[in-house]
């Protein structure tokens, strides 16, 4: 985690225990820490694990949820429902931003769509204030496609051969 967003989320965490009287626990400093030391999207176990075998401060599942919860209400991490499953990411100045889902093996990658933040940018809505903006866009990745395409060739190279073997036999 680079040096200036670590001291800007542990700012907000700290003067958010403060201004509220929670306590100011080693482990939430940890959790926070681990998840800013993370590039990109991931689960509850891996952070978990992450916890327990780089930086060997074993954290409960019910004080992970927690945390993550604190987090997700601090704007410190953001919640990700992709296919079936749950993943979390650091989101401190990058709470706008659009995902790639692959609806077969369930790959997602980030993507900068600067025509969409523009356009949302620009947007006013009556009433509201935004504060960011998350985009999935569904589909087949490349890699499943090319799986697809040899699955095919395959079939139709067998259903040949066997047309073939009917004709002679």
């Amino acid at each position: 985690m680079k040096e200036g967003a670590k001291a800007s989320v542990h700012q907000i965490l700290t003067e958010y225990l403060e201004l509220n009287n929670y306590r100011k626990t080693p482990e939430r400093y940890a959790i926070l820490d681990a998840i800013y030391s993370i590039n990109g999207h991931f689960t509850l176990d891996e952070l978990s694990a992450k916890l327990s075998d780089e930086c060997h401060f074993p954290v409960s599942r019910g004080t992970l949820y927690n945390t993550l919860r604190l987090f997700m209400e601090l704007r410190l991490v953001l919640r990700h429902r992709f296919q079936g499953s749950t993943k979390y990411e650091a989101c401190y100045n990058n709470g706008s931003h659009s995902h790639q889902v692959c609806t077969i093996c369930g790959k997602v990658v980030e993507i900068k769509l600067p025509e969409v933040s523009l356009a949302i940018n620009n947007l006013h809505l009556k009433r509201f204030r935004k504060d960011g903006y998350s985009l999935y866009i569904y589909g087949v990745c490349s890699s499943c496609l090319a799986r697809m395409k040899r699955k095919k060739a395959n079939e139709t190279k067998q259903k040949s051969h066997k047309d073939k073997n009917n004709e002679q036999g």
